[in-house]
């Protein structure tokens, strides 16, 4: 195989790859930010989709935040790609925190006594539809709204400038190419294609 490591990666290297990126988490998010700046579509799109994945992981519809991001960023014009990267901010590491907040929130809306005597999982939320999932649907949905609005604004306004200082370095590297060859060709000497 022409792109396969010489030595086979073990279970364990995986796993440890997934908790801690070979490359270290800052290699690892600066990578994720710059794909998230170059998807296709304008800066508003990009942070709509992003904004709709984030506020649906803040929500207890476990095993549909693919599809309910989806269709929340096109009812909205949100770029499809970037909903599905932003649910990834509901992840196993955030699931515990995000799913304790919208419980206590939702039964604190509805009047109800928080009893959080059952771990929170997502069979004890799928067995317990009256008690648990729908003070967390409750909770959910409020902190969904307010989650998208904080989110959107400031993605938004880091893909444009993202965007317009990734423009302007290329331009300024095309005007010292353009202005070498003009060198170039002042000397006599044949530029480079």
């Amino acid at each position: 195989m022409l792109f396969k490591p010489r030595t086979p990666r073990t279970i364990l290297y995986r796993a440890r790859n997934i908790v801690w990126p070979r490359a270290g988490w800052g290699r690892t998010l600066s990578y994720l930010r710059h794909r998230v700046a170059r998807l296709p579509g304008s800066p508003e799109s990009i942070a709509l989709g992003l904004a709709c994945g984030i506020a649906i992981s803040f929500t207890p519809l476990i095993g549909f935040h693919f599809l309910v991001a989806a269709l929340l960023a096109w009812a909205m014009g949100g770029n499809f790609l970037a909903s599905a990267l932003g649910t990834a901010f509901g992840n196993p590491w955030t699931f515990p925190l995000i799913w304790l907040w919208i419980f206590k929130l939702g039964t604190w809306i509805l009047g109800a006594e928080a009893d959080v005597s059952e771990e929170l999982t997502q069979a004890t939320i799928r067995d317990n539809i009256f008690d648990i999932f729908l003070p967390m649907l409750v909770g959910g949905i409020p902190t969904a709204i307010v989650v998208w609005f904080g989110s959107y604004y400031p993605l938004k306004y880091v893909i444009r400038s993202y965007r317009r200082a990734r423009r302007h370095r290329v331009e300024r590297m095309v005007r010292q190419r353009m202005i070498r060859r003009k060198g170039m060709m002042a000397a006599g000497k044949e530029p480079a294609p």
